[in-house]
């Protein structure tokens, strides 16, 4: 693999492509690099706590248009059925095509952030989505809001990796794991927006009017664009840039393989959970305790709560022990969570539940950025999280298909607590990935 702290079958880092720190020079300017014990490069001006907020801002902005956009699909996904005469077929697969938009967009922005710059690239991939679903608002039948959906994923496929190798580039690499959770929030911050309006909006003023408001996020990526520099650690790695190279860098090498492959387990298996989860138990809800369009919306508020409280977690206790052991305690906790679920019946334990659940389901999201950046090098950093964790998005995207044909035949609570036994794969995948805490980004 190419990466600084690969064994010997990786090629050397160069010396100048250091991360960025926002503390003292003493913290990170003369870290030995855990491959060659030689020191790093001198922090490059810039590379402050000032740039290190901002680049988390951006990118948690960016990830939480993601959010905000997949939910409110999910709520309105009622009304848009009725509305255009969809079957629920046809309803069933608007989410599908939206994640295949993300994988697509994610392969394509993912190459041009490597290429080009993350905050450009960033800015482009916010302006698609925010174009896309406003226009979702505009759609008349099936085939013109699945071309919407389909560019628009497109446009949030390029969010989450662009905006996590930005984080991971910008924070010192004792806090990596910490900055890319701060990102992780984003999502969670626009999952909550939605959750909040969506129920009012398409109450006051339908569907359509939910759809139209992904028009203004367009508006921050002009200021991002206008505001920002690209990370220093990018700008030093400028020779090495091609269109081509960064897809090489996923499996060039045996280290970059098992790599891979693990990656691809653990973001398949964080997406189909997820999906699996939040879009179907607000249905579940509604139809097994009676609760309205309403109290569905407080109960994913307080589910994602638990999850921004989880990704907080992650984030601290990965920087403190490790990547590996983290992501196995929350695997297993995900494992014994999701079972416990199934079995719950009065609303207040649903509620709490849903906020432990969702911490450790979802707070793993955090910390595939650190993982992912110690991975790879800077010239394939963004292709790598684009790519990687829109695949897994992929297979996320047929959960909601999966759960509803198992909930047909055999009830939603065995449906949602079969979603388990896939932490227990994800758990296992973890040993294809070598431990990189601290590790200097090369």
């Amino acid at each position: 693999m190419p990466h600084h702290s690969a064994p010997s079958d990786a090629r050397p880092a160069p010396a100048a492509s250091a991360a960025p720190s926002d503390t003292p020079p003493a913290d990170g300017a003369s870290a030995a690099s855990p491959a060659t014990g030689a020191s790093a490069a001198p922090r490059p001006p810039g590379a402050d706590g000032a740039y290190a907020r901002k680049a988390v801002v951006a990118s948690a902005v960016g990830y939480g248009l993601e959010g905000f956009d997949l939910l409110i699909l999910s709520f309105a996904l009622s009304a848009i059925t009725a509305g255009l005469h969809l079957s629920s077929t046809q309803a069933g697969w608007l989410t599908t095509i939206t994640l295949i938009g993300c994988v697509v967009g994610g392969l394509v922005f993912g190459l041009l952030s490597d290429r080009f710059g993350r905050i450009r690239v960033l800015t482009w991939s916010i302006v698609v989505f925010a174009v896309f679903t406003g226009l979702t608002a505009l759609s008349q039948d099936f085939l013109q809001l699945a071309a919407c959906r389909f560019v628009a994923g497109a446009g949030i496929g390029g969010e989450f990796g662009i905006g996590m190798a930005l984080a991971a580039e910008a924070f010192p690499s004792r806090k990596r794991a910490r900055g890319t959770s701060y990102v992780g929030l984003g999502w969670q911050a626009g999952v909550l927006a939605a959750a909040l309006i969506s129920a009012p909006v398409i109450n006051a003023w339908g569907w359509r009017a939910l759809f139209a408001l992904g028009v203004l996020p367009a508006v921050a990526g002009f200021l991002f664009r206008r505001t920002m520099h690209e990370p220093a650690v990018f700008t030093a790695d400028r020779e090495r840039r091609s269109m081509g190279a960064p897809l090489r860098a996923l499996w060039d090498t045996p280290v970059a393989r098992r790599s891979t492959l693990g990656v691809l387990v653990l973001t398949s298996v964080q997406n189909f959970g997820y999906y699996g989860v939040i879009t179907w138990l607000p249905s579940y809800l509604s139809k097994e305790f009676g609760y309205s369009l309403t109290k569905s919306g407080a109960w994913t508020a307080v589910t994602v709560v638990g999850m921004a409280c989880g990704i907080l977690a992650f984030g601290r206790l990965a920087d403190r022990i490790g990547r590996r052991p983290t992501f196995w305690i929350f695997q297993a906790g995900s494992v014994l969570s999701v079972l416990a679920y199934a079995t719950l019946s009065t609303p207040t334990a649903l509620l709490i539940g849903g906020a432990v659940m969702g911490a450790f389901v979802n707070g793993m999201t955090g910390g595939y950025g650190a993982l992912i950046a110690e991975l790879y090098p800077t010239h394939a950093r963004a292709t790598a999280q684009n790519v990687l964790f829109n695949l897994g998005r992929g297979v996320g995207g047929f959960a909601p298909l999966v759960v509803a044909l198992i909930a047909g035949a055999y009830g939603f609570q065995k449906a949602i607590g079969l979603l388990a036994v896939i932490y227990v794969l994800d758990m296992a995948a973890m040993l294809l990935i070598p431990e990189r805490k601290g590790a200097e980004l090369a």
